[in-house]
């Protein structure tokens, strides 16, 4: 999911926004996750969150300690690894999602937008595979 789309606020780029109905609760058999106080319609763009780019030789060090399972592979090439910001390390995993996130490189941000209408109430996930209804294994067990 690269490039993606430049979202502006009056003329500059959005660099960081959480809706305000969002909050971090305990998630049953997943430790935390990211849930809405109110209903959120499907397109609706849910954070926009500023990333720290990582070399390839941070990553190295990054992969021997509990971080490994929070960082986005990243950049065009794939050969750099970024930590997300905000609530953005805190959606949890399903396949397919409700919400998908998208990478734009040049500002070095991640945005999250939902893929159908939500709930208010439910828990918001993001498919770490990337596509957002992508049956792909992932390199952990969930639930």
């Amino acid at each position: 999911m690269g490039g993606g789309r430049d979202f502006t606020a009056l003329g500059h780029v959005l660099l960081s926004m959480i809706l305000p109905i969002l909050y971090l609760a305990p998630s049953p058999d997943r430790g935390r996750g990211v849930f809405t106080q109110a209903p959120i319609a499907k397109d609706t763009v849910i954070e926009v969150a500023p990333v720290i780019v990582l070399t390839a030789a941070d990553r190295l060090w990054i992969d021997k300690t509990r971080l490994h399972d929070y960082i986005f592979v990243w950049g065009e090439q794939g050969d750099q690894c970024a930590m997300a910001l905000g609530y953005v390390p805190m959606y949890n995993h399903a396949a397919p999602s409700n919400c998908e996130y998208e990478m734009e490189w040049a500002h070095e941000l991640i945005r999250v937008r939902a893929v159908r209408d939500i709930e208010k109430g439910e828990e918001l996930f993001i498919n770490y595979q990337g596509d957002w209804d992508s049956r792909e294994p992932v390199w952990f067990d969930h639930k």
